[in-house]
């Protein structure tokens, strides 16, 4: 593994064992606080974050390390200076670099041209930290993956969405997306998603009714309607196209009685989800937004190769 820009390579071995790395760093803390003395992070961002940022500055903090922030805005990057070049110089005073992006074409770009591990902190197409999370989260609570269904409801074209399918085929969870036609994930992702789950045995199902998606559900998920690239004028446009797959009481009862909720954040009560499903007792949007930290000094130390 020599960089992570999706979950497109992965299968199921590559994540168990990460998972399994990250339950033993978080068990275990004081066995790496000083895994990365002197190795140094640069965190290059082009989208806001509160999440990714603060999880991987204080993971390299408590792993003996250091973060540097990059906001692109104060930076040459795509005005004077290519990916290309910010990626070779970079990599001559950096360890490791992880980069929050718009393109996912500018996380590839900066890969092939660093000489470092480069982590994709989420583009417009895909979010394999957060997954990865996920997946950690998930085992957690139901003790197994294989054989699970998640449910995931809303905009069914979006970096969550892609890398849930591709992180639950690879790990033989089923899947069901429950999302408005115009907003179907991408047929080149689906593709390479059902040839995953022919190894796994998952199951991969897209519907444009929310009940369906929901019914029987051990996990039930779902994501903001107005991702970071989505333009605020579209805001009533996409309430009107998405307001049947708010997850509510009523979705949440076609799923298992034990099902947990989750969701990524940041979180719109009254869109995406409704206030008394994300504050119940199935909600666990916290333990996996804690996740985010633990998987990710997971994550870093496999790329240096300190575990």
């Amino acid at each position: 593994m020599k960089h992570i820009t999706s979950l497109i390579d992965w299968d199921s071995e590559m994540i168990l064992d990460l998972i399994s790395t990250a339950s033993e760093i978080k068990k275990n803390p004081h066995n790496y606080c000083d895994a990365l003395k002197n190795k140094t992070m640069l965190m290059i961002f082009e989208k806001p974050s509160l999440r990714t940022r603060v999880s991987f500055e204080v993971g390299m903090t408590q792993l003996g390390g250091h973060a540097i922030f990059m906001d692109i805005k104060d930076s040459p990057l795509g005005d004077k200076e290519s990916v290309s070049d910010t990626a070779k110089a970079s990599s001559r005073f950096c360890d490791i670099i992880m980069a929050r992006m718009y393109k996912q074409k500018d996380i590839m770009e900066l890969a092939n041209n660093a000489t470092v591990p480069v982590i994709n902190g989420l583009t417009d197409t895909f979010h394999p930290c957060q997954i990865l999370s996920d997946l950690l989260t998930i085992k957690e609570k139901k003790n197994k993956l294989k054989g699970l269904k998640l449910s995931f409801l809303g905009d069914g074209n979006n970096n969550i969405t892609h890398d849930l399918i591709l992180g639950c085929a690879a790990v033989g969870m089923n899947i069901s997306v429950g999302c408005p036609k115009a907003l179907m994930s991408q047929k080149w992702v689906l593709d390479i998603a059902l040839k995953k789950a022919k190894i796994s045995g998952s199951k991969i199902i897209l519907t444009n009714d929310p009940k369906k998606a929901a019914m029987n559900a051990d996990i039930v998920y779902t994501d903001t309607w107005m991702s970071y690239h989505i333009p605020k004028k579209e805001k009533e446009k996409r309430i009107k196209l998405l307001k049947n797959y708010q997850v509510n009481k009523e979705i949440m009862k076609k799923a298992k009685i034990n099902s947990i909720f989750m969701n990524c954040l940041p979180a719109m009560r009254g869109y995406e989800q409704t206030a008394d499903v994300i504050d119940c007792k199935q909600s666990i949007v916290f333990d996996q937004a804690e996740n985010r930290l633990h998987m990710q000094k997971a994550i870093i130390l496999k790329l240096l190769g300190k575990v």
